[in-house]
């Protein structure tokens, strides 16, 4: 079992749904994708997609929905079930 750390691009607010009435991208026991949007930081009204570099499971999120991030900030983790 090995864990990796999702990372933010850039720093900003982090928010784990598209907008406030959707649901979130991703939650914690959710499968991904490598390349799968798990949530989006907010700079300036720029909005980036954090993605997933591993396929496998939502291990917990680091971050809480709406909290800052600096940039490289690990933001989630994900098993690869490797």
């Amino acid at each position: 079992m090995a864990d990796h750390e999702v990372v933010t691009p850039v720093p900003g607010t982090f928010y784990r749904s598209p907008d406030p009435e959707s649901a979130p991208f991703k939650s914690e026991g959710d499968t991904v994708v490598a390349g799968e949007t798990i949530g989006v930081v907010e700079i300036m009204k720029n909005f980036q997609h954090v993605d997933a570099q591993v396929s496998g499971t939502v291990l917990r999120f680091l971050v809480e929905n709406e909290g800052f991030v600096a940039a490289g900030q690990p933001v989630a983790v994900v098993d690869d079930g490797a």
